[in-house]
């Protein structure tokens, strides 16, 4: 277990897929429509200093691809290891914890 951590530690990730990791950290990442997920109740939000709610911020997602190579190098997991990984929500690991505090 240790090696295991120890290597996701190590891993350079690129900025897609620390938008992801960082994405899971806020909750986890439920699946979408066309290869997108994000998270379970998501939706069109306004920025609070928008008087007239004129600017819709969009919902942030990650993409089946990136969300693939998370779950490759551990820093991402199942929440329901027997259903299938295209379908089942997914969480952050303590190795993505810990590889954003290193990598802040």
């Amino acid at each position: 277990m240790i090696s295991t951590t120890t290597a996701a530690l190590t891993v350079e990730l690129t900025p897609t897929q620390i938008r992801g990791l960082k994405l899971a950290k806020l909750g986890d990442l439920h699946p979408q429509d066309g290869n997108k997920w994000t998270h379970q109740d998501a939706t069109v939000t306004y920025a609070k200093s928008d008087r007239f709610k004129e600017k819709p911020l969009k919902v942030k997602f990650a993409t089946s691809i990136t969300l693939g190579q998370l779950r490759e190098y551990g820093l991402l997991q199942s929440l329901n290891p027997d259903g299938a990984a295209a379908e089942t929500p997914h969480g952050i690991t303590m190795a993505g914890k810990m590889w954003l505090l290193k990598h802040k």
